[in-house]
């Protein structure tokens, strides 16, 4: 498959479900009857068919385990993980409106996390699929931590409880499990590539891919923390230093993700930002290693504006400067959820089209 095409995260869910299921779904199949895994086999295969009209080669789960944004990407998996979801607000800036969720025992999965979304996606679709899961590191992050005594303790314990769902999953045929570890950028815990590694140990049969973004929620991606403010301290934002040093946006996580346990590194940066090409420059001087393909976000999910295929297209020309196309996939840069659902099946329908005039342009070149 040359230059696969796949959505990330978060797809707006039909509006049926926001309005009752998604609320309350637990990621296991309850009494008294077969109404749930009904509800949720209609709105994946909803979202299912807006993909392959759209025209994309991998289908995604498109987290409906959720009725919003934080919901799928946070909530819902500490829920699984026996959380008690009181707690403080987050103290990570762009994350601040979201709160941590509470350890007060040992952490292990209470039922299925992605299994019964995997056994929807496989009944709705005949190509290749892909199951996403929130990072390890995130997850550990969103925790206020009353049990363990660390936070590698903390973290590993999380991997192992996502590792049982990932080769559960893994069993099902599922072609890509996907991991999104959307704080790596602002920095690695010590403990980040070990618990991802652990997380997807025993995998047989599906590629791993890392997502690593810098998030969708409230406009970010953020600026990098300085030595401006103390610990705990009620800072003014205005008072920040100016020419606070940051790495350009690929830097900050190549090759540093080279670490994980990966069979492809998908990034917002080096295809959608048009401010950041520095990316390209990195991959130029971290190449990727030979086990590892490459997917590049060419898709703008935080504008209501539809790409044209020409413009996905130019962005695809300039990744294959240094990215060699048989290495190279596309996405969105991140999930879809923000956008009303028309706009995000038209942004789909662009990926599309622009892969196909660069692949167009490669099989002439080919033949030539």
């Amino acid at each position: 498959m040359l230059i696969p095409t796949s959505m990330v995260g978060n797809y707006p869910n039909p509006r049926w479900w926001d309005a009752s299921w998604g609320r309350h779904f637990s990621g296991n199949q309850e009494p008294p009857d077969s109404m749930n895994r009904e509800a949720l086999e209609d709105a994946i295969g909803a979202i299912a068919l807006d993909q392959e009209a759209a025209g994309l080669d991998i289908i995604s789960d498109g987290r409906v385990h959720g009725d919003n944004y934080a919901d799928a990407a946070v909530y819902y998996y500490l829920r699984r993980l026996g959380y008690d979801l009181k707690g403080g607000h987050l103290g990570f800036p762009i994350y601040s409106r979201l709160h941590a969720g509470t350890i007060e025992h040992e952490i292990r999965r209470h039922g299925a996390i992605m299994v019964e979304q995997a056994k929807a996606l496989r009944r709705a679709t005949t190509r290749p699929t892909k199951i996403q899961y929130t990072g390890v590191q995130v997850l550990a992050q969103c925790s206020n931590d009353l049990h363990y005594s660390n936070s590698r303790d903390r973290a590993l314990a999380i991997a192992k409880a996502m590792n049982e769902d990932i080769r559960e999953v893994d069993a099902l045929g599922i072609d890509f499990i996907q991991l999104d570890e959307f704080t790596w950028p602002y920095f690695y815990e010590d403990w980040a590539i070990e618990a991802f590694n652990v997380a997807v140990e025993g995998v047989k049969n599906a590629k791993i891919i890392v997502h690593v973004c810098w998030g969708n929620w409230g406009g970010t991606p953020a600026y990098y923390p300085d030595d401006t403010a103390k610990a705990g301290e009620v800072f003014d934002l205005t008072r920040r230093k100016s020419d606070a040093a940051a790495p350009s946006a690929t830097r900050s996580v190549v090759p540093k993700s080279y670490e994980a346990h990966i069979d492809v590194l998908n990034l917002e940066t080096c295809g959608r930002r048009e401010d950041d090409l520095s990316g390209l420059d990195t991959f130029k001087q971290f190449p990727l290693p030979a086990n590892v393909d490459f997917w590049a976000g060419v898709i703008d999910v935080k504008s209501t504006i539809t790409e044209t295929a020409e413009q996905v297209a130019g962005r695809i020309r300039r990744l294959l400067r240094v990215i060699p196309a048989e290495r190279l996939g596309v996405t969105t840069d991140c999930g879809l959820i923000l956008l009303q659902r028309y706009i995000a099946k038209d942004k789909l329908h662009a990926m599309v089209e622009g892969v196909k005039l660069v692949r167009d342009e490669l099989t002439r070149t080919k033949a030539a």
